[in-house]
């Protein structure tokens, strides 16, 4: 039996015990002030569940489903079994959820019908003379669908994914081969690191920006209100220039197998001829793709008025059933995805400790205990603005959602900068903290609905990503501080 076990136990032996003296240690710390005991032991089955996939103690999913487990079990967040269970099972109702898996399915239909390899050729065919090159072109791709697609996911993860995966296709870059490395695993992360950029570049570019528009507003006493021009102007310059140098860091830090591509432009113009005219699939799926870019652009709303906007989950409903009802997607097609099935378990748990340690005063317990702390601690305003955004950007390694994190966290540390930052830098304050609020999204494999899309199909180790993820933050917040710092001074900001 024990041979048995040892051979056919899927977890790590050395990483599960690292794991499990993460969880008892945690629950063996006293309480602190200001939290409940149930408050504590969900924190710390959330930082145990984090160790547990970094170290890949066993599969995320697992993970998760753990995660899931002793929550419904241990009765953290409620004070009875059904109670406990419901809020474990909670977040696979959450529309953001469902828009992963969604356009991860309706992402299938690209390759299906041949239009993603398409797609794929026509950007070689333009750009391919170097891989650097098919990285730019995602993210140009990118910013020019940036203003008018509110939702994040839907752009990075539903529109360039697919077109990132077909490209790194026709150059045989299949992590089911193990060849990922040869252009996937640099397209994937240009493909995701666009994102963010480009997030925080137009208030309409995803959906928490509003949000921030307001809470800024609130803060300053509407001394400084951002509307969508004065947004775009501000963040023109310093988004500009995180676009020009990400494809060249991410180029350095994850260099592909296959640098020079020679032939690739005559390849790819070969396979477009071989393809030949465009096929009835394929205009379906294009009708389909230009239908929900209009509509996650919100354009009905803006030519008819606000009772004709749309949720962005509701209108991936719609793209992927009239997938199914032309017969371009089957519902096999749709079972067969395992990786949207996957995601939709590891992304659910971490949305939903996410949610319910900000339910249960987590979060407001670690805002309020940061702002006592600078505020008794004397320090310079210089040093506690620091403090501020650092602390914001990275604590999002606490949350699945930049929604949840803006909500819960931004108007407290604004409030607190307001009180400590003379009043003539508290503009630029503000608009780094704004900066940040997109830029958190770089961090993790869970950070916004977009990565888990891209991580989960593979290209990408959850090490490349974690570790590309804080060197992309680290170098995004310092273009957005100097290059930004110094173009709010020349409009006038400061």
């Amino acid at each position: 039996m024990f041979a048995y076990f040892k051979e056919a136990v899927p977890f790590k032996f050395w990483p599960a015990a690292i794991t499990t003296c993460v969880l008892v240690g945690l629950l063996l710390v006293p309480t602190p002030e200001g939290l409940t005991p149930k408050a504590w032991s969900l924190l710390a089955v959330f930082i145990t569940t984090i160790v547990a996939i970094i170290l890949k103690v066993m599969a995320i999913g697992v993970m998760s489903m753990m995660a899931i487990m002793i929550i419904s079990l241990s009765q953290v967040t409620a004070t009875s079994s059904k109670e406990a269970i419901a809020d474990a099972l909670s977040s696979f109702s959450s529309p953001l959820i469902w828009l992963i898996v969604i356009a991860i399915l309706i992402s299938r239909g690209l390759i299906k019908t041949g239009l993603g390899a398409r797609i794929g050729y026509i950007f070689i065919s333009l750009l391919g003379k170097r891989t650097l090159g098919i990285g730019y072109g995602l993210a140009v791709c990118e910013l020019l669908l940036a203003p008018f697609t509110p939702s994040n996911t839907a752009r990075g993860g539903g529109i360039v994914h697919p077109i990132m995966r077909s490209i790194a296709n026709a150059f045989d870059s299949d992590p089911a081969k193990g060849t990922q490395g040869k252009v996937g695993t640099y397209l994937a992360l240009v493909n995701y690191h666009a994102n963010p950029i480009t997030s925080a570049m137009f208030v309409t570019a995803t959906a928490p920006n509003p949000l921030v528009v307001d809470i800024v507003a609130k803060a300053t006493n509407m001394e400084l209100h951002l509307s969508w021009a004065t947004w775009a102007l501000c963040m023109l310059l310093p988004g500009l220039v995180a676009i020009l140098v990400m494809p060249l860091i991410i180029y350095w830090l994850a260099p592909p197998d296959i640098k020079q591509t020679p032939n690739a432009v005559a390849f790819a113009k070969e396979e477009l001829r071989k393809l030949g005219s465009i096929k009835p699939p394929e205009i379906v799926m294009m009708s389909v793709f230009l239908l929900l870019l209009l509509l996650w652009a919100d354009v009905p709303a803006m030519l008819f008025g606000p009772a004709f906007s749309l949720d962005p989950t509701a209108v991936a409903l719609l793209g992927l059933f009239l997938l199914l009802l032309s017969g371009t997607l089957t519902w096999n097609d749709v079972l067969s995805e395992k990786s949207a099935w996957d995601t939709l378990v590891w992304f659910g748990a971490l949305v939903m400790m996410a949610g319910q340690l900000n339910k249960h005063g987590v979060i407001s317990w670690f805002s309020d205990g940061l702002k006592s702390g600078i505020l008794s601690s004397g320090m310079g305003w210089e040093a506690a603005a620091a403090v501020l955004v650092l602390v914001f950007l990275f604590s999002h390694y606490f949350f699945a959602s930049t929604t949840a994190h803006i909500s819960a966290m931004l108007l407290a540390f604004l409030t607190v900068g307001v009180q400590l930052i003379p009043a003539e830098y508290i503009n630029l304050f503000m608009l780094i903290m704004v900066a940040s609020s997109a830029i958190m999204m770089t961090l993790t494999h869970y950070a916004t609905g977009t990565s888990p899309i891209i991580f989960g199909s593979g290209y990408v180790t959850m090490g490349q990503w974690w570790r590309i993820g804080f060197v992309m933050a680290v170098c995004e917040l310092l273009i957005f501080t100097i290059i930004g710092g110094l173009w709010w001074k020349v409009l006038g900001f400061w």
